[in-house]
């Protein structure tokens, strides 16, 4: 098929959030007009599907947010996993928020406005009580200075690839064309406004009326392309400005393996667990040599995985420290030579397993040497923006929360065909300016 010359959309980006996009729009495109063209939705992408932050995600799929914006936002985004479980490869296990006192009020907060909006959860209290849940299903459990313990009965994990292809699936057969291999190297403008014309791509130039921009990791470059703002203005909770603030800052995502049976972290019952995710300010111990790798506050997550061939997960992220625009994404994820998990925290990751059941001692000889992790792009307050700019630019910049959000490709279909969603309106670029933040918790996770 030759290259399009013109569409009505240009989606830059083939993961998550530029697929679910498409699929939406174009399915809502078929309901209101019929049987759409081929002109009317195209996918870009400069790598392939899923060649991205989509296809390494650890695919955890939660409610557990400290913020009542991304709690409602993350209840849609369930619903739609839970629309085609089979198709997205999605794994309704459930998930924990295994917490110390210093959460437990943040951690009760989340409880109580996940009941006011239906959000089923058990929420357990005090450290005997949170001992004696999670040895109810894990004989084995052992992680020192609980005293609460979250279980969303929803949510649970999705296989990163599998998901993206069957998002592909769903669009393709709306009509929308996914063009792979294919970089945007510039838009085109219009003489008497700032709207965007065209997109310019190493194949050619794409005529439009409206770009969708759901890039991930490379948002900033796109950003850049447009020229707008490398430094912004933020007003705080107190009515302070913070002047020059940086846009963007990257952070490094650290996850691995540990080559083990799958079937080794079921639970008593013979079940498939629910994703485990443990914050504490317990002292954390080598378990290699007993030597004290933390006394301060640390936090992992953790899961079987078929597909990863063993228990996969992660730990809290780092921040990159240089200027930003030093920073080089591509090549990106395993194939980068300098963005890698490192040994620190495969002995940091199989150290906290260990310290939370006692199945995983001894077991960090097991760990998948070998390049993992990936760079997110993360906004000043590390939550999403979704908004549109120059006109009739969409962004999708999702902080990496992306993964989960499955369902933000809909309300964002909504937007681009004139119905504003009030679950988005919360994350409009101009909360900086207005001081409009969201709250932050005390996890140790920038996203939580």
């Amino acid at each position: 098929m030759a290259f399009p010359k013109k569409a009505r959309f240009v989606v830059i980006g083939a993961g998550i959030h530029g697929l679910s996009t498409a699929w939406h729009l174009a399915g809502k495109l078929k309901k209101k007009n019929g049987n759409g063209s081929n002109n009317d939705i195209v996918v870009l992408d400069k790598d392939g599907i899923a060649s991205g932050a989509s296809g390494v995600a650890c695919g955890v799929v939660r409610n557990n947010y400290f913020q009542p914006a991304m709690r409602e936002l993350m209840m849609h985004s369930v619903k739609v996993w839970e629309s085609d479980p089979k198709n997205f490869s999605y794994h309704p296990v459930g998930y924990m928020q295994i917490s110390p006192e210093s959460m437990h009020k943040d951690v009760a907060s989340i409880y109580e406005q996940q009941k006011a909006i239906g959000y089923e959860s058990d929420f357990i209290e005090g450290k005997k009580d949170s001992m004696e849940y999670m040895k109810g299903m894990f004989h084995d459990w052992q992680a020192k200075g609980i005293t609460s313990v979250l279980h969303e009965k929803r949510g649970g994990y999705a296989n990163n690839t599998a998901s993206i292809y069957g998002l592909a699936n769903k669009a393709e057969s709306y009509g929308v064309r996914i063009i792979t291999g294919t970089e945007v190297t510039g838009f085109k403008r219009g003489s008497n406004s700032k709207a965007v014309t065209g997109v310019v791509t190493s194949k050619g130039t794409i005529d439009c009326e409206q770009v969708i921009v759901g890039a991930g990791p490379w948002v900033k470059r796109f950003w850049d392309m447009l020229e707008l703002p490398k430094k912004i203005s933020i007003k705080d909770e107190k009515g302070k400005i913070h002047k020059d603030y940086p846009m963007w800052i990257y952070w490094m995502l650290t996850e691995g393996v540990l080559g083990v049976d799958p079937n080794m972290q079921k639970t008593d019952d013979g079940s498939m667990p629910p994703v485990i995710h443990v914050d504490s300010d317990a002292h954390l111990y080598s378990d290699v040599d007993g030597s004290l790798i933390t006394d301060k506050m640390w936090g992992i997550y953790y899961k079987p995985d078929f597909n990863f061939k063993g228990v996969q997960g992660g730990s809290a992220p780092y921040k990159i420290i240089r200027p930003v625009d030093e920073v080089k994404v591509d090549p990106y994820g395993p194939a980068s030579p300098e963005y890698q998990t490192t040994a620190e925290f495969a002995h940091m990751w199989c150290s906290a397993l260990a310290h939370c059941q006692k199945r995983f001692m001894g077991k960090i000889k097991t760990y998948h040497k070998g390049p993992s992790g990936g760079l997110g792009c993360f906004t000043p307050d590390s939550f999403p923006i979704f908004d549109k700019f120059c006109e009739n630019v969409y962004f999708i910049a999702d902080s990496n929360h992306g993964y989960k959000m499955i369902g933000v490709g809909d309300l964002v279909s909504d937007e681009l065909l004139g119905k504003e969603s009030s679950l988005l309106k919360p994350f409009r670029f101009d909360r900086y300016a207005k001081g409009e933040l969201h709250p932050v918790s005390s996890s140790p996770f920038p996203w939580s």
